[in-house]
């Protein structure tokens, strides 16, 4: 059997937890925007879809703003709330 050059895995949801730390940064954000939820709610609505999706939804469903940039700004975010460190899923 040959050794692979390159191992790639799908972390999120398999081996770390990143959706308990974003749907409370989305909480916190869209809250902020005008759009008052909680951690839950987003938890219940929002974990494992695109923020497309999510900015869309609420866009449409409210007269809520998100901003062009919301995306952009989200992923940007990223990288900073998840260096404090996710939580390993036990198994």
């Amino acid at each position: 059997m040959q050794v692979p050059k390159l191992v790639i895995f799908d972390c999120d949801g398999i081996l770390v937890d990143t959706e308990n730390l974003a749907n409370r940064r989305l909480a916190e954000w869209l809250s902020a925007a005008g759009f008052a939820t909680n951690f839950e709610y987003c938890r219940k609505h929002f974990s494992g879809r695109s923020m497309v999706s999510v900015q869309k939804e609420i866009e449409e469903a409210t007269e809520v703003r998100l901003g062009a940039d919301f995306v952009e700004r989200w992923n940007a975010g990223l990288p900073d709330l998840f260096s404090h460190g996710v939580e390993a899923i036990p198994y």
